[in-house]
C-alpha cells in the first residue's frame, strides 16, 4: 500500500507538469488545429534560461534567500519563453497558416531540432544541475507516501494556474475572442476581433506555461538538459490526445492520468513482468496510451468528434 501511495504522489506531480505542457498544445490546436511540436523545446528553453539565471545569482549573491533566486530565474524565463513563442508564431507559423497541413507540421519539427541545437551550443551537452539547497528540503508523510515541499509547491501552483487559465478563457474579453476565433476565424474577424493578435496571445500564454513547467521539472529532478524537451513534449502531446486535444479540461485530466499511469507502471512493471522489465521502461506507457486512444477513441476522453469547417 505504501508503494502505491508513493507512486500515486509521484504520478500526480509528474502529471501536473504534463498537464501544463499539454495546455500549450491544446490552446494552439483549439484555435489553429495545428500541433506545435516545438512546444516541448520551449519548455526546455525555459528550464535552461531559468537555471542560467539561478546559477549566476547563486554565484554572485549566495546570501540571497533561495526562494528569491529561484523566483528571479522564473521571472526571466517566463518573458523569454513568451518572446520565443511569439517569434515562433510570427516567423514560422503565420506565413504557413493557409498552406497544406503538412507544411506547418514539418516546420514545427524543424524548429524543434533548431532549438535543441541552439540550446546545445549555448549550454553544452552536459546536464545542468539545479541547486536544490535553494529550496526547502522538508518531507511530509501522507498516507504512507513521502512528499517534499517542492512537490507540494508544484501541485498547488499547478492547481492555481489551471484555475486561472480556465477563468481567463471563460470570463475575460481575451478568452471570448479566443473562443470566437476557434469557432470561426473569418466571422470573428468580421465582428472586429483581431485574429492575428489572438493567435499570438495563444502562443504567448502557452509558452509562459511551458516556462513554468520547465522550472518545475528541473526543481523536482534537480537537473536540466538540452534534449529534455523532446520526450517531455511527446508525453505532454500524448496527454493532450488522451484527454481530448483542443479541450482545456481534457488536457488537465489527460496530463494527470498519464502521470499517474506512468508512475504506477514504473512501480509495478517489474512485478507484472516477473522482473523481465525494469522501471526504466516507464516511457512506453505514454506511447501505449497514445496508440490505444488513437485507435479506440480518437477524440479523447473529453473531446468530441470534429467536423470540417465550411
Amino acid at each position: 500500500m505504501d508503494i502505491f501511495a508513493q507512486q500515486l504522489v509521484n504520478g500526480l506531480v509528474l502529471g501536473s507538469v504534463y498537464a501544463l505542457v499539454a495546455l500549450g498544445y491544446t490552446l494552439v490546436y483549439g484555435i489553429l488545429e495545428l500541433i506545435n511540436f516545438a512546444h516541448g523545446e520551449t519548455t526546455m528553453m525555459g528550464s535552461m534560461i531559468a537555471l542560467a539565471v539561478i546559477g549566476a545569482l547563486f554565484g554572485v549573491a549566495p546570501d540571497l534567500p533561495g526562494i528569491m533566486i529561484v523566483l528571479a530565474g522564473l521571472l526571466v524565463a517566463i518573458p523569454a519563453c513568451m518572446l520565443l513563442g511569439y517569434s515562433i508564431e510570427r516567423v514560422a507559423y503565420r506565413p504557413l497558416r493557409h498552406a497544406p497541413r503538412l507544411a506547418p507540421l514539418i516546420t514545427a519539427i524543424g524548429l524543434s531540432i533548431v532549438l535543441q541545437n541552439v540550446a546545445m551550443l549555448i549550454w553544452g551537452k552536459q546536464y545542468i544541475a539545479f541547486p536544490t539547497t535553494l529550496l526547502p528540503q522538508g518531507r511530509h508523510n501522507v498516507f504512507g507516501a513521502s512528499i517534499t515541499d517542492v512537490q507540494i509547491a508544484i501541485l498547488v501552483l499547478t492547481v492555481v494556474i489551471m484555475f486561472g487559465l480556465v477563468t481567463l478563457v471563460n470570463r475575460t474579453r481575451l478568452g471570448r475572442a479566443m473562443r470566437a476565433t476557434a469557432q470561426a476565424p473569418a466571422v470573428a474577424q468580421l465582428m472586429g476581433v483581431n485574429v492575428n493578435a489572438v493567435i499570438s496571445s495563444t502562443f504567448i500564454i502557452g509558452s509562459a506555461l511551458a516556462a513554468i513547467a520547465g522550472v518545475m521539472v528541473s526543481a523536482n529532478y534537480g537537473q536540466a538538459h538540452y534534449y529534455m524537451g523532446f520526450l517531455l513534449g511527446l508525453k505532454a502531446f500524448s496527454a493532450a490526445v488522451l484527454g481530448g486535444i483542443g479541450n482545456l479540461a481534457g488536457a488537465m485530466l489527460g496530463g494527470l492520468l498519464l502521470g499517474v499511469l506512468e508512475a504506477l507502471g514504473a512501480g509495478y512493471i517489474g512485478d507484472l513482468t516477473g522482473g523481465f522489465l525494469g522501471s526504466h521502461y516507464q516511457d512506453i506507457f505514454a506511447f501505449l496510451v497514445l496508440i490505444l486512444v488513437l485507435t479506440l477513441k480518437p477524440s479523447g476522453l473529453l473531446g468530441s468528434r470534429s467536423v470540417e469547417r465550411a
